[in-house]
């Protein structure tokens, strides 16, 4: 297939690239490289098959090359990057789905949407079943991500209605690895960047709130088994496996070797509590379960961010 990949300059967007490629698809990456880097495709340029187009979709996609499936992974995603740019996420989130759909539309391709746990807020069922309609705050200041992937969704499947349009629709849950940049912002990178500058890491609240942690390679497998099944979704694909954020804190410390312990500050407005996927849907439908579990991940997450520290002196 030619695939669009949208966003594909960002963390999961390069390595969802990468995967595409090796299977042997054809990817147009398209990123307008306002949280995307282009270090994280530069390794593809001249490469058979790749071909990168700088581009904003909430501008007008009619000149976007044909392809046989659109995938929409197109937004700031780290609480740092969408509460700095709200009117911006928000814009990404409906014009720029709706102009990429539209380009689905008239190559008739597939259509996937990147969606995620946020859309279930700080939820009141736990784990989180795709089912569950979620308990989100509309007008807190993280609703220009949750509402803005919420609307994304609901584009989706109004086209998938209106047109017959062959969608997909991924729910991810925390996602790690390598081409984080290292002020990502989201709790894993925050962890390991302080651990191995021998800071103490930073815990909000008390640090009993959950989260459950997909390695990126295990994120990647589970887009393209959803891409390529008969699955509309919303499907999530995550870790089932919980963890505080103070046990996560010292599987950190342990594997950097810091003896700095950590810090606690405030509870930011509209943090989940708790935070962990039901797979079930997952499993039955696309055979898909996560095979790299935490400390695993994180050994192969670590050196990654090292060099990038050293790097920058």
């Amino acid at each position: 297939m030619r695939v669009l990949v949208a966003g594909g300059a960002g963390f999961l967007g390069s390595h969802l690239c990468d995967a595409l490629l090796e299977r042997g698809d054809e990817v147009v990456c398209v990123d307008s490289f306002v949280t995307g880097r282009a270090d994280n495709v530069a390794h593809l340029a001249g490469r058979t098959g790749f071909s990168l187009v700088e581009h904003d979709i909430t501008q007008s996609c009619a000149d976007l090359p044909v392809a046989d499936a659109v995938m929409n992974l197109a937004s700031p995603a780290s609480p740092k990057d969408y509460l700095a740019m709200p009117l911006e996420t928000l814009a990404v989130g409906s014009t720029g789905t709706r102009n990429l759909l539209e380009v689905a539309v008239r190559d008739s391709a597939r259509f996937f949407m990147a969606s995620t746990s946020e859309v279930y807020g700080d939820p009141l069922v736990h784990p989180q079943t795709e089912d569950y309609w979620g308990h989100v705050n509309p007008i807190g200041e993280r609703s220009v991500y949750d509402e803005a992937k919420r609307f994304s969704e609901a584009l989706t499947a109004a086209y998938r209605r209106t047109h017959r349009l062959d969608t997909r629709i991924v729910r991810i849950f925390n996602t790690y690895g390598p081409q984080m940049q290292v002020d990502d912002g989201r709790v894993v990178s925050n962890f390991i960047v302080q651990g191995l500058r021998g800071e103490p890491l930073t815990i909000y609240g008390d640090g009993s709130q959950t989260r459950s942690f997909c390695y990126v390679s295990d994120e990647i497998r589970g887009f393209l088994a959803l891409l390529d099944s008969n699955e509309p979704g919303p499907v999530n694909i995550g870790n089932p496996v919980e963890f505080t954020m103070l046990e996560l804190a010292d599987l950190v410390l342990e594997l950097t070797g810091s003896s700095a312990g950590v810090e606690y500050r405030p509870l930011p407005s509209d943090d989940p509590r708790q935070r962990q996927p039901d797979i079930t849907v997952a499993r039955e439908r696309l055979a898909w379960e996560p095979a790299v579990d935490l400390r695993e991940g994180l050994e192969l997450t670590i050196p990654y961010f090292a060099g990038q520290l050293a790097l920058a002196g």
